[in-house]
This record gives C-alpha cells, sequence and structure tokens, in this order.
C-alpha cells in the first residue's frame, strides 16, 4: 500500500498536542504536581526571584509563595542535606542544581544519606526526593561546568537515575519521579532547555524504569539517552539514505537499566551501538555491552560498539567543545563498522 502523503490539509484538521520547550515541559511537570499534592515543594539558587538559572521555574514563586519555591544559599550540600530531612518526615523536595558539576559538593548528601536511609533503617525511614538540574556540555562554559556525570550516580544502590531527550518525556518523568518513594537523580541535558516538542497535556506520566524505541528498524540497534539521542536520531536518518534501517532505543532511565527492552532490541537488530556524552572508562554504556555480550551473546553478528566523549577534560572554544562530544559523523562511522561497511 503507498504510503499518504500528508498535506496542508491534513495538518489542519487534525489535532495536535502543544509545542513546548523543554524547560517548560519542566516547569509544567512541576506546578501540576505542585498543585496535586501540597507536601511538594522547590528549593535550588535562583530558583523563585530569579525564575531559575534556566527558567524552568518561571512564575512558580508568585503561583505557590516562597514557602515553596525556596530560594537556597550557595551550599549545595547545606540545601542538599536540609531537603532529605524534610523528605524523611514526609515532605516531597525537588532540589534543582543550578548544575551536576555543583552537586558534586552535596554528594555525600545525596549517596551516603538519601540513597541508604531506607536500608539502614530497616524500611522504617524512606526519601521521597528528587535532585534535578543540567549536565553535558553547557555551550562554551569550559571543563567545570560541561560534564556529563550520570555514570558518577548510577553506581549507587538505592538511588533511580534518569535522563529523559524530549520534552514530552522530561514532563512524564519529572512528575513520575516526584511521586516516587525513592530518592531520584534526573539529568537534564543543559543544551536541550530550548528544544521544542509536542507535550501532552494534563495527566502525563511516563514510567521509571522504562526504554522506548525511538525509531523502529531491523539493521543496527542504537542505544542512548539525554542530547545524544537527537545525534543519533541524524544519523539514523542519513543511513536511511544509504538503505541502512537503525532502530534507536533512547535508554531515558539509566538505573533501573530496562534490560529487557535492550535484549529485545539488539535480538531483533543483531547489532549495537552504544552512544553517550560521558567518558568511556566506567560509563553507563559499558555496564549495557555487558548486559548485552553476556546475555545476547549468541544473537550478535558484530562486537558491540562504543561512541563516547573523548578522554579529555572540556575545553572552552566552540570547535573544540564540539570535537570533544559525539556527533552524527561519529555515529555513523560506528554503525558501518559493526555492519562490515568501513569506509563505505
Amino acid at each position: 500500500m503507498a504510503r499518504h502523503t500528508p498535506t496542508l490539509f491534513d495538518f489542519e484538521s487534525e489535532p495536535t498536542m502543544p509545542e513546548l520547550m523543554y524547560r517548560e515541559a519542566l516547569n509544567q511537570a512541576l506546578a501540576e504536581e505542585m498543585e496535586r499534592d501540597a507536601n511538594v515543594f522547590l528549593i535550588g539558587e535562583e530558583v523563585g526571584r530569579y525564575n531559575g538559572a534556566f527558567k524552568v521555574s518561571q512564575g512558580l514563586l508568585d503561583r505557590f509563595g516562597s514557602a515553596r519555591i525556596i530560594d537556597a544559599p550557595i551550599s549545595e550540600l547545606g540545601f542538599g542535606g536540609m531537603s532529605v530531612g524534610a523528605a524523611m518526615v514526609g515532605l516531597r523536595p525537588v532540589v534543582e542544581m543550578m548544575t551536576w558539576n555543583f552537586a558534586i559538593l552535596a554528594m555525600d548528601q545525596i549517596v551516603n544519606n538519601a540513597a541508604k536511609l531506607r536500608h539502614m533503617s530497616g524500611g522504617q525511614l524512606r526519601c521521597p526526593i528528587v535532585f534535578r538540574g543540567p549536565g553535558g556540555a553547557g555551550g562554551r562554559l569550559s571543563s567545570q561546568h560541561s560534564q556529563a556525570l550520570e555514570a558518577n550516580y548510577a553506581h549507587f544502590p538505592g538511588l533511580k537515575v534518569i535522563a529523559p531527550a524530549t520534552p514530552a518525556d522530561a514532563k512524564g518523568m519529572l512528575k513520575a519521579a516526584i511521586r516516587d518513594e525513592n530518592p531520584v537523580i534526573m539529568f537534564e541535558g543543559e543544551r536541550l532547555y530550548a528544544l521544542k516538542g509536542e507535550v501532552p497535556e494534563g495527566e502525563h506520566v511516563v514510567p521509571l524504569g522504562k526504554a522506548d524505541v525511538k525509531r523502529e528498524g531491523t539493521d543496527v540497534t542504537i542505544i542512548t539517552w539525554s542530547r545524544m539521542y537527537y545525534f543519533c536520531m541524524q544519523a539514523a536518518e542519513e543511513l536511511a539514505k544509504e538503505g541502512i534501517n537503525v532502530e534507536v532505543l533512547d535508554l531515558r532511565t539509566l538505573r533501573p537499566l530496562d534490560e529487557e527492552a535492550i535484549l529485545a532490541s539488539v535480538r531483533k537488530t543483531n547489532r549495537a551501538v552504544i552512544v553517550e556524552e560521558g567518558w568511556a572508562l566506567a560509563g553507563v554504556g559499558a555496564s549495557v555491552v555487558d548486559i548485552i555480550q553476556s546475555k545476547a551473546f549468541d544473537d550478535l553478528d558484530a562486537p558491540v560498539e562504543r561512541v563516547t566523549g573523548l578522554d579529555v577534560n572540556m575545553s572552552y572554544a566552540a570547535n573544540l567543545e564540539n570535537a570533544t562530544q559525539p556527533d552524527a559523523p561519529k555515529i555513523i562511522a560506528a554503525v558501518k563498522k559493526v555492519l562490515y561497511r568501513e569506509g563505505a
């Protein structure tokens, strides 16, 4: 059957979802959850009167007041620890880290307290808290402000780690994270905030721990998350012009990993490429490769390839920053390698 080519009239007659920027989708999720549950509050540096460093909290102070939109001092360890205590006594804090680079200062509170309270109290204490903020390359912000640190947090039992790529997933996963009874770490690609996409209105909740096939394919699986998803989709479109049919699996959640989705896709295509912004050593992608090669080895027609950030600190210069990160040409080269079409 011939594929129908959409016309202007189709677009005029078919209802479409509203388009929101990534930051607007997060704002909508926060507002909806604060309306739904009076125990939810937002705390962080400049989240109130300044409306957030990336304007995620735009308008929330006027709507909910200073008791629930709290401007914190420049002390991630301090307001991070205070929020862990608030979660222990029944509140549901959303802690905005201005960037995950700054959250390194609060690692003790996150991994030694939030992640372990439920276990060490024998289930008597819980910690329903969300730590969220931007990560990855910031666009000429140099090495101290441009790190993809997902692997650091995915390493610790007791934490859930999420990294949505699209505005729709950002809204749905933040809502799910706020409702979760466990501490959730949410990475938001720093260069995604102005990106637009369709976002369902109202009650849109994306379950944590579930990957999503964003593009169906038969020849090779590309597995990725967060901002790298867009480079993967670009690569897939370019490869399609050469007759290579790529499946793109967006992990969305990095702990727990959706092993079922990973294995199902690889068993379908028999080849895999993992793409992550972070460094190769001890990266999340290394764990994905371990899952594939230990549980689907006989299904592979080629070794799994990884495309990662270069093993260097990020440069300030824009051209060097871009050279440090994965991009579509690097992903295309990896796909052709697992297809034994190098140099094609």
